[in-house]
């Protein structure tokens, strides 16, 4: 009987985790339909935020509630991000003003971070135009416009 538990419970995770992987980084139905352009000096309300909406903070993913425990929602991520050391690796902030090579987030979405997943854990990552404008942004301070 206990043997027959232990296999629910594995089932269980593994459909979930395929779900989670599944959801995370697909594109969402309001993605814009037009080409996305690179903004030298990003505004974290117009450009960053809507990268997130639609590439992180989806359900089972970046929202509040979740495993992940990085809420990246409208109005809650730029203080939970800017200046904050990584859960995974404390010796880098996710998000450090004026450094994109450097920032946790930065590292996750182009693969170069030493630990965990890179981000989105999908099939296809994020744009090059996407991380460029999340760089710009970090490069040029961060700023919550």
């Amino acid at each position: 009987m206990r043997k027959n538990n232990l296999t629910v419970v594995l089932f269980i995770f593994i459909v979930c985790g395929s779900v989670f992987l599944y959801q995370c980084g697909s594109d969402s139905p309001s993605e814009p339909s037009t080409p996305e352009t690179i903004i030298s000096d990003p505004s974290f309300s117009q450009h960053i935020q809507p990268i997130f909406n639609n590439n992180c903070a989806l359900s089972l993913c970046h929202v509040s509630g979740t495993i992940t425990e990085l809420d990246l929602s409208q109005g809650v991520a730029y203080g939970n991000i800017v200046n904050v050391n990584s859960r995974q690796d404390s010796s880098f902030k996710i998000i450090l003003p004026g450094d994109s090579t450097d920032s946790w987030l930065v590292m996750k979405i182009e693969g170069r971070q030493s630990l965990g997943l890179r981000m989105p854990p999908s099939a296809d990552p994020m744009s090059d135009v996407r991380i460029q404008n999340i760089k710009n942004w970090v490069d040029r301070g961060a700023k919550d416009n």
